[in-house]
């Protein structure tokens, strides 16, 4: 069984009497140690997916398992316990707190996982250290440039033993040098640590460190990459 399993996954929003269907029986598979990049134009449903993978949504209908355990739509109440035990998150609008430092951000991220003190802010600062920021680890996000910030959240997603990392564009807001520097960073956490990545992305460049890459638009998969 896959680690990450999707089958035949719909999502349908409501707009007053109106009905818009985003995605259209989307299914895929996700290994550990395997990097999946997700493409398509704007609109085609990539942000709807990753959010519904993540168990930040729920599918109108179809199924989605992760390491085997089905996760039940009819009790969303469970999502979050699923989120912060299983997924990490590389969100576009990055999402960091404004009254916490760099190292602060990162350090919730273990701290809401059960891990304090020493350990958690020992972490929090290697993994800054790992995307370039050791010299920014005390600066509030309105000090820090908007690929700063990029980094900060990267760094948030892949702290701690979190088994699948969901990236949305996130190399959009970085130089050309700290872009590749991540994603050779991504490609490490997922072949050394064995965790499943999956890369929602328009960069051309992410394709050098993915084992497959899938094409969606209008809500369907239009190449499979397997």
């Amino acid at each position: 069984m896959s680690f990450l399993s999707a089958n035949n996954i719909t999502k349908t929003f409501t707009e007053g009497r109106n009905t818009v269907p985003v995605l259209k029986g989307i299914s895929l598979r996700l290994e550990r140690g395997e990097i999946l990049s997700l493409e398509g134009p704007s609109g085609s449903g990539k942000t709807t997916l990753l959010s519904i993978l993540g168990c930040i949504l729920t599918p109108t209908s179809g199924s989605l398992s992760i390491d085997g355990r089905e996760i039940d739509p009819a009790k969303p109440k469970r999502l979050p316990a699923i989120r912060k035990r299983m997924v990490g998150f590389v969100f576009q609008q990055f999402n960091l707190f404004p009254a916490l430092t760099a190292r602060e951000n990162v350090q919730y991220a273990l701290n809401i996982r059960g891990r304090t003190g020493r350990s958690a802010r020992d972490e929090a600062e290697r993994m800054l250290d790992a995307v370039g920021l050791s010299d920014r680890k005390d600066f509030l996000p309105r000090d820090l440039s908007g690929g700063q910030k990029q980094r900060v959240a990267i760094a948030r997603s892949l702290v701690g033993d979190i088994p699948l990392i969901l990236a949305d564009e996130p190399t959009a807001n970085l130089d050309t040098h700290t872009g590749e520097q991540i994603l050779a960073l991504f490609r490490d956490l997922a072949k050394e640590s064995s965790r499943a990545l999956l890369i929602v992305t328009h960069d051309p460049k992410v394709r050098s460190i993915t084992d497959r890459t899938m094409v969606i638009r209008d809500g369907r998969i239009e190449n499979r990459g397997e």
